[in-house]
């Protein structure tokens, strides 16, 4: 902390206790109370939508790269994931506690956080040097599309978690690689197809064991389709709660801590009018890393069976 002024250690020092009361336990067991409910049918949905969203991204930074700074704006400020419990506690315990922004109600929605920033007496000054009542509430929802963003990271994190999950499930059980539903589906639903012809055998299960024990039974298409459904709702429900697990390694890695230096240093450039530094969540292309790895295995087995 040598040679930094009294704002940046009292800085750090929120940001120290945030973590620690957050992201470690029980905090992130409390924090996670809010995913019962709504967010159990959000998680499927977001994870259908995190491909799009990586791709509105690159297609925002094709636009950047071609000069198109308009289209590029466009394309990443497209907010195409549904706010989750989770992400509206994280952001508005970020508000409270570490920018002194009262926030009233624990989930509460974008507009109520843009109103809270609009009426939080420690934002008054730099909120009136925005110039105009149009340009504070422009500041107050970049300020918000930040918060986001990081939630989003946090949510994407949560799906990388979930990859992992899977592969350790798919090598213990399968012994192969499944870093997702689409490769883990195949071996599930020839396990419960095998089950079930044997359980069903003619002359009973001893003598099913060892017929299909030499012509393995193979899962119908209906079977695969059902399957892969019940893995992805499956995951989309871990995905939900892997925060869990997730947190307090990042916090013993200082994911969570570089990650928050981040996000405070973009919302720092925001009130103090200084050139921006847009947070960009990298972590969802690391999610989207496991869903190619994903396709491509099927592909190949596809192609070899």
């Amino acid at each position: 902390m040598r040679g930094q002024t009294g704002t940046g250690r009292a800085r750090d020092e929120r940001l120290n206790a945030f973590v620690r009361n957050h992201f470690l336990w029980p905090g992130s067991l409390r924090l996670h109370r809010a995913a019962l409910g709504g967010d159990l049918v959000r998680a499927p949905l977001n994870v259908m939508l995190a491909p799009v969203l990586v791709a509105t991204r690159l297609i925002a930074w094709a636009c950047g790269a071609l000069h198109r700074p308009r289209l590029a704006n466009w394309f990443g400020r497209r907010k195409l994931l549904l706010r989750t419990s989770v992400a509206a506690r994280v952001e508005a315990l970020i508000l409270t506690e570490i920018m002194g922004v009262p926030v009233s109600g624990a989930t509460p929605g974008r507009a109520g956080l843009v109103r809270a920033i609009l009426a939080a007496p420690a934002l008054r000054d730099p909120l009136r040097r925005a110039g105009s009542v149009d340009d504070a509430e422009q500041m107050a929802e970049r300020i918000v599309a930040a918060l986001s963003e990081y939630s989003g990271a946090r949510a994407a994190t949560a799906e990388f978690t979930t990859a992992l999950i899977m592969l350790a499930i798919g090598a213990a059980a399968f012994q192969t690689a499944t870093p997702g539903a689409i490769s883990m589906a195949p071996g599930v639903a020839g396990q419960v197809a095998q089950s079930t012809a044997i359980a069903e055998f003619p002359l009973g299960s001893g003598i099913g064991g060892l017929w299909y024990g030499a012509f393995p039974a193979a899962p119908s298409e209906g079977l695969m389709a059902i399957t892969l459904l019940g893995l992805v709702l499956v995951g989309a429900v871990v995905a939900t709660f892997a925060g869990v697990l997730a947190d307090p390694v990042q916090v013993w890695l200082g994911v969570h801590r570089r990650r928050l230096t981040r996000l405070i240093a973009v919302l720092e450039a925001e009130i103090n009018h200084t050139p921006p530094k847009p947070f960009v969540a990298k972590e969802h292309f690391l999610a989207r890393i496991f869903d190619l790895w994903d396709a491509a295995l099927s592909i190949l087995r596809a192609l070899r069976g």
